[in-house]
C-alpha cells in the first residue's frame, strides 16, 4: 500500500473490522502530544513569570547533581553553539524538515488525490505556497536587519523619539561604542547593535529588525498557510477514503468481546494501522499549523500595536508603574510606560512593510 502501491478503495478490500481489537496506543499519543504542548506554553510563560522562572532554576540545578559534569560541559558546548552563535544548523534542519513532509505529501498523498479526482488547484496550492515561502525564507535569511553604524547612526537617532522609560537618550552601546537610538539593541548572538531590533531568529540565522520584519512576517504566513492548507488536504483525503469504503458502518469487538460499533477513536486508530505515514503527516502538520498560526497572531499583534519582541519581553520590568526591578534613584517617581510609537493600525503596519531609512539607504546607494 506504500512506496507508490495503489490501495484498492472499496469496501471489500479492508480486513473485518471485528477482528480488529481496540489499541490503546492512540490515547498514549495524544497524553504525549498534550506533554510536549504542554511544555512548550510551560516555557513560553516561564519567561515571562518569575515563579515559573524559579522553578526551571530549580530543575536545572536537580539535573547538575544528577548528570555527570563532563556531559554537562558538552551539553553547555552545544548549546552554546546553537543558540548564541551564528551557524547554519537551523537552516540546514528547516529545509530538510520542509523537503521530509512535501516529499510525504507527493508520494503518498498527491497520487491517491488525483485518483479520488481532486481538483488540480487545492492539490498545488502547498506547491506555490512553498516556492512563495522560500522566497521570503531567503530575504529573511541575508537581508540586512538594520544594522547600526558610525556611517548611518545620526539618520538612525532621527527616526524614533525616545520615551525617557525603555530607551533613554544619550546612551551608548560598550560593544560597538555607538549611541544607541531608540528601540535599537545589541544582538550578542551577531555582534551588532540592530534598529527596531525584533529578536534574533536561529530559523533564518538572522536578527529581525527594521528592514527584515516584513519579510519574516510574509515568511511566517506562508509557512502557517502552507502546512494548514496541507492538513486539510490530507484530512479531506482520509474523509474520503472512510466515507467511501463504509468503514464507519462496521462494528468491531472490544478487549472484554463485547460488539462495538465503530467510533471516531477507532477510525483514527484504524486509519493509523492502515495509513501510518499519512496519518502521522497529517497530525505533524496540524500541530505545526496550530503552533504557527498561534506565533503568527502573536506576531501580527505586536505589528498592529507597533511594538517589537524585544520591548514585550521587557514589558514586565520596564513598563510597570511599580516594578521593583528597575533601576532608578530611590527619591525618583515610578513612570508610567505609555507606546509613544504606535500611530493607528494601518500606519504602523506601513511602517514595517515601507520602512523609511531603507528606503533612504537604496536612494543614498
Amino acid at each position: 500500500m506504500f512506496g507508490g502501491g495503489t490501495p484498492e478503495l472499496s469496501a471489500e478490500s479492508y480486513p473485518d473490522k471485528r477482528n480488529i481489537p481496540r489499541m490503546d496506543f492512540l490515547i498514549l499519543f495524544l497524553l504525549y502530544l498534550a506533554v510536549v504542548l504542554l511544555g512548550f506554553v510551560m516555557i513560553c510563560i516561564g519567561s515571562k513569570t518569575h515563579y515559573l522562572q524559579g522553578l526551571i532554576s530549580r530543575g536545572a540545578q536537580i539535573f547538575s547533581y544528577i548528570i555527570p559534569e563532563c556531559l554537562q560541559r558538552a551539553m553547555l558546548r552545544v548549546l552554546h553553539y546553537l543558540f548564541h552563535t551564528r551557524n547554519y544548523t537551523f537552516v540546514i534542519l528547516h529545509l530538510i524538515l520542509q523537503g521530509m513532509v512535501y516529499t510525504e505529501y507527493t508520494w503518498e498523498i498527491f497520487g491517491l488525490c488525483q485518483q479520488l479526482e481532486f481538483s488540480l488547484y487545492y492539490l498545488f496550492l502547498p506547491y506555490l505556497l512553498l516556492i512563495v515561502n522560500l522566497v521570503f525564507f531567503t530575504l529573511s535569511c541575508v537581508t540586512n536587519p538594520g544594522t547600526i553604524t558610525k556611517a548611518n547612526e545620526l539618520l538612525f537617532l532621527q527616526v524614533y523619539e525616545f520615551d525617557e522609560v525603555m530607551f533613554p537618550k544619550n546612551v551608548r552601546c560598550p560593544t560597538c561604542d555607538l549611541r544607541k537610538p531608540a528601540r535599537s539593541k545589541h544582538c550578542s548572538v551577531c555582534n551588532r547593535c540592530v534598529h527596531r531590533f525584533d529578536h534574533h531568529c536561529v530559523w533564518v540565522n538572522n536578527c529581525i529588525g527594521a528592514w527584515n520584519t516584513r519579510y519574516f512576517l510574509s515568511y511566517l504566513l506562508t509557512l502557517t498557510a502552507s502546512a494548514a492548507t496541507m492538513a486539510v488536504v490530507s484530512t479531506v483525503f482520509l474523509v474520503r477514503l472512510v466515507v467511501m469504503s463504509d468503514v464507519y458502518l462496521q462494528t468491531y469487538v472490544d478487549d472484554l468481546g463485547h460488539l462495538q460499533v465503530v467510533d471516531t477513536v477507532f477510525l483514527v486508530q484504524y486509519l493509523f494501522l492502515t495509513f501510518p505515514r499519512i496519518v502521522f503527516l497529517v497530525g505533524f502538520v496540524m500541530v505545526l499549523s496550530f503552533l504557527l498560526g498561534g506565533y503568527l497572531c502573536f506576531c501580527l499583534y505586536l505589528a498592529a500595536t507597533n511594538q517589537t519582541t524585544n520591548e514585550w519581553y521587557k514589558g514586565n520590568r520596564a513598563w510597570c508603574q511599580h516594578c521593583p526591578h528597575v533601576a532608578r534613584p530611590p527619591a525618583a517617581e515610578p513612570q508610567a510606560y505609555r507606546n509613544i510609537h504606535s500611530h493607528g493600525l494601518w500606519s504602523n503596519l506601513r511602517e514595517i512593510f515601507l520602512p523609511a531609512t531603507a528606503c533612504y539607504e537604496r536612494k543614498k546607494k
